[in-house]
């Protein structure tokens, strides 16, 4: 096919296939099914069921959602460029979870716990449980792979980066406590500083697009993203139209099946026996990441580590240098008492701070087989073991 052939393609053929094709591409997936569960949820909703089944299933309804929203802004990117993509992907990357925390920040200083336990959560679950599966998965598969070390590595350093920025917040309101609380002025501190702190995460994650999509673009190009030279021009699975119509409505519905598992969470996290540290960190955390787990694991059971390991890493430095500062910012639009601030608890600073370290050391020598997949996997387990059973007083 020549390059005028191709240019010549009309806009809603299998190379840029139209909503219909599209939709009876999508009906053929498994996960696809579980859109099932968004009826279902809205009719325990109208019915008044009780929460913790329109929790179940609304949190089932997400992870389709959240799927489709991510394939969709991958067709925006091929079609719109490098420098427009990255701009979806940080907006809409992990547009399930910053529109959940966002909802749950709505609800006013309360549940500001929870609000922090989704972003370390979401950080400890890419970091171990999403790259710790595609790890074991391919490495099943494949005895030993390989990935772009400069890449995972640059994410790393950024992610300790972030851990700083979570650090310091922390460690002020520790060290600065008298007695049971903070008085006035020191709590009002710990506020400006976590706003300081969250301009300078974002403009860092702003100045990293750059350094990846522009003047660095070449030492993020792994060998297995590189076509061949056959004169064919890869073109995106949708077209821009209906990307755009799938990316407008999973988001719509997104942001009404978030409503109704923020508005179940409390109810649901008492029936269950859980904490509200653990809901977040582990289940909420999990469910917006569902997408991203088994997009992961694909990719890396074909051999594409470089991928697999870019959408762990990558959606990790979303959420601590995008979403946090966004949430941050939020909340002092809000007009509550007091803004959310970055102090989290000892578990949740020590738990981010331990899986940014196992990345570190993963990511130091670009190779990786199914052991490494298990120990990252493990270290998630016992972390979450940790979570669930942390008393109500250790916040």
């Amino acid at each position: 096919m020549t390059s005028n052939e191709v240019r010549a393609s009309p806009p809603d053929t299998p190379t840029g296939m139209g909503l219909g094709l599209a939709l009876h591409g999508l009906a053929k997936q498994p996960l696809t099914w579980l859109l099932l569960a968004m009826p279902v949820a809205l009719g325990l909703e109208l019915f008044h069921a009780g929460a913790l089944s329109i929790f179940l299933f609304s949190g089932l309804a997400v992870i389709p959602l959240a799927g489709l929203m991510g394939r969709a802004t991958e067709n925006l990117a091929e079609t719109l460029g490098a420098g427009i993509g990255g701009l979806l992907n940080a907006t809409f990357g992990n547009a399930a979870e910053l529109l959940i925390a966002l909802l749950i920040l709505w609800r006013g200083p309360a549940m500001y716990p929870l609000v922090k336990a989704t972003i370390t959560g979401s950080i400890i679950g890419n970091v171990l449980l999403v790259l710790g599966m595609a790890i074991l998965c391919g490495g099943l598969v494949h005895q030993r792979q390989e990935f772009n070390r400069t890449a995972a590595s640059m994410g790393a350093t950024l992610l300790v980066l972030a851990s700083i920025g979570l650090i310091m917040p922390t460690v002020y309101y520790y060290l600065f406590r008298a007695g049971t609380s903070l008085s006035t002025t020191e709590l009002h501190s710990v506020e400006s500083l976590s706003e300081e702190i969250a301009v300078i995460l974002a403009v860092i994650y702003g100045l990293s697009l750059v350094f990846s999509l522009r003047t660095h673009q070449h030492l993020f190009g792994g060998s297995e993203t590189e076509l061949p030279s056959t004169g064919e021009h890869h073109q995106p699975e949708w077209s821009r139209r209906t990307s755009l119509i799938v990316l407008v409505l999973a988001t719509a519905g997104v942001a009404g099946m978030a409503h109704l598992l923020v508005g179940t969470v409390e109810q649901a996290g008492r029936a269950l026996g859980m904490n509200q540290v653990f809901i977040g960190v582990i289940v909420v955390s999990v469910v917006g990441n569902a997408a991203e787990h088994s997009t992961a694991v694909l990719v890396a059971m074909k051999n594409k580590m470089d991928l697999a390991v870019n959408i762990a890493v990558g959606s990790s430095l979303q959420i601590a240098l995008f979403v946090a500062p966004v949430l941050v910012f939020a909340s002092m639009l809000m007009g509550h008492p007091h803004p959310l601030d970055l102090h989290f608890s000892p578990l949740e600073l020590i738990s981010v701070v331990l899986a940014v370290s196992v990345l570190t050391l993963v990511c130091q020598d670009g190779e990786s087989h199914w052991m490494e997949g298990a120990m990252l996997i493990a270290v998630y387990i016992i972390l979450g073991l940790a979570f669930y059973h942390l008393p109500v007083s250790a916040r």
